[in-house]
């Protein structure tokens, strides 16, 4: 469960980074308002982690400013890519979390119904971003960012 919270707090501060560099006001509030979704979800991972005697990653300060610059940098990019970056985002996650599910016990109902909802949230955003004319990330770009998940995922894990 500390994987997902860093990755809420890393798709908070994405979004929160791609709103503040996007030119288009109506786009400013649907980063906003995916950001403030992933802010429930960051609620209730931190809650679920406390249920489970467990703490949050050390680096989540770390996380947070290094998302948040990333979100800035593909707002630079333009709205096409910006959004294209958040679908890329939000399905790379969807995969982490439908493989989440796959591994967590069924009588750990608590967490299986967190993980479902954000599953089911994080293609949304994705639906939406692509739905808004996104651009599809070149794979170079998208290896990398499996790349970046695969460190983070493994550091959070531990640290």
């Amino acid at each position: 469960m500390r994987v997902n919270h860093v990755g809420e707090v890393c798709a908070q501060a994405l979004y929160e980074g791609q709103a503040a560099t996007s030119a288009d006001p109506s786009l400013q509030a649907f980063f906003k308002e995916a950001a403030a979704e992933e802010g429930d979800h960051l609620a209730w991972t931190r809650q679920r982690l406390s249920e489970l005697g467990a703490r949050p990653s050390l680096l989540n300060p770390v996380w947070y400013g290094g998302a948040l610059l990333l979100g800035a940098v593909a707002g630079r990019f333009g709205d096409r890519y910006s959004l294209g970056f958040m679908v890329e985002t939000e399905r790379q996650v969807e995969r982490h979390l439908a493989d989440h599910l796959e591994r967590l016990p069924v009588a750990d109902v608590g967490s299986r119904a967190i993980v479902e909802h954000m599953r089911r949230d994080e293609g949304g955003h994705a639906d939406q971003a692509q739905a808004l004319g996104a651009a599809p990330m070149p794979e170079p770009v998208r290896a990398v960012m499996r790349l970046a998940a695969r460190v983070m995922t493994a550091t959070a894990h531990r640290i």
